[in-house]
């Protein structure tokens, strides 16, 4: 039987980098008011030349060489991003051309910060099919350019970067198992207002616009459904809690963090945690979490990682991986 296994991760973080007291001189808020309530004490800011699919190509060759591969090797491309390059064509058909790749599949989907997993789970299936022999699999962000930045309340939380896994056939089990799941009852409580369908006219009015959130709702949701997908995630795999090495959360919120931790009785020692330094990437959180880990040393061959998101829609998800 066939199994999808990371055979390589990579990531980028543009170079600008805004401080908690960068933001106290723009808005109305305060370093230990972001750290408190958040655990954010920095984010990087793209370029105005840096778009997504740039941020995605520096990771996705970082991925590549981690992974002993070049670009002739990749058969299969799959994007998460909330923020693509254009309308069309496609973030994921952008980030091929850049990497000089020609007629593979390439695409992008957008499930806001659920979108790596999302694409993770895309591209294990078609490896596990048979379809596919190395598989780039990308979350990139630029969520600068659709923040308001004087909305205090939300572009305190926001950063931009990427974050890029290549997948591989294995005899062996990697990715053990995805778990998706959505429910857009929500999608009033975390959103972007406007769309080329709706409301566009306003935007290309020049009417202001950032993204809504309504954050003591969301948190409330996020802590219990991401309880409800840990339990999902070790029942349907036969796991216990204490042989999971790693958790690689989705890094929004310090919080919804520890939260998940203290479900899994696990200490935050075992926890990888980055949102101190990127903010929320959204889509690029998890990727981004992982080659921090694995390029410091803590994740190593043959541990067990549980990966866990929830994002805007609402959607949510894991994915359970022998690295």
């Amino acid at each position: 039987m066939t199994h999808s296994r990371i055979a390589g991760t990579g990531s980028y973080l543009p170079s600008r980098l805004v401080t908690n007291a960068d933001l106290e001189k723009m808005v109305e808020t305060s370093d230990e008011w972001i750290r408190t309530r958040t655990g954010i004490e920095r984010r990087h800011l793209a370029a105005p030349e840096e778009t997504s699919s740039v941020l995605a190509e520096h990771a996705a060759r970082r991925a590549l060489r981690s992974a002993g591969l070049t670009v002739e090797d990749v058969d299969f491309i799959v994007v998460g991003t909330t923020t693509p390059d254009l309308v069309f064509p496609n973030t994921g058909t952008l980030l091929q051309q850049r990497l000089g790749i020609h007629n593979c599949p390439a695409f992008a989907l957008e499930t806001a910060c659920s979108g790596f997993i999302y694409a993770l789970s895309v591209a294990d299936k078609f490896v596990r099919a048979g379809e596919v022999k190395c598989a780039l699999v990308v979350g990139t962000e630029c969520l600068s350019r659709i923040v308001d930045w004087n909305d205090r309340g939300t572009c305190v939380l926001f950063g931009d970067g990427a974050g890029a896994v290549v997948l591989t056939p294995s005899t062996e089990p990697g990715i053990i198992a995805t778990h998706l799941h959505s429910d857009g009852k929500y999608q009033d409580l975390l959103k972007f207002p406007f769309g080329p369908s709706s409301g566009f006219d306003q935007l290309r009015a020049g009417v202001p616009a950032g993204i809504t959130m309504q954050g003591n709702e969301v948190f409330k949701v996020a802590v219990r459904t991401l309880s409800r997908l840990v339990d999902e995630t070790l029942a349907k795999n036969g796991i216990n809690k204490d042989q999971i090495d790693w958790l690689v959360p989705h890094q929004a919120n310090l919080r919804i963090i520890q939260s998940a931790a203290d479900k899994l009785d696990m200490p935050m020692e075992k926890v990888i945690v980055t949102v101190q330094d990127h903010g929320n990437t959204s889509a690029a959180s998890i990727p981004l979490a992982l080659d921090t880990a694995v390029r410091d040393g803590r994740i190593r061959r043959g541990q067990l990682l549980l990966m866990e998101t929830f994002g805007g829609g609402f959607t949510w998800g894991s994915a359970l991986v022998r690295y």
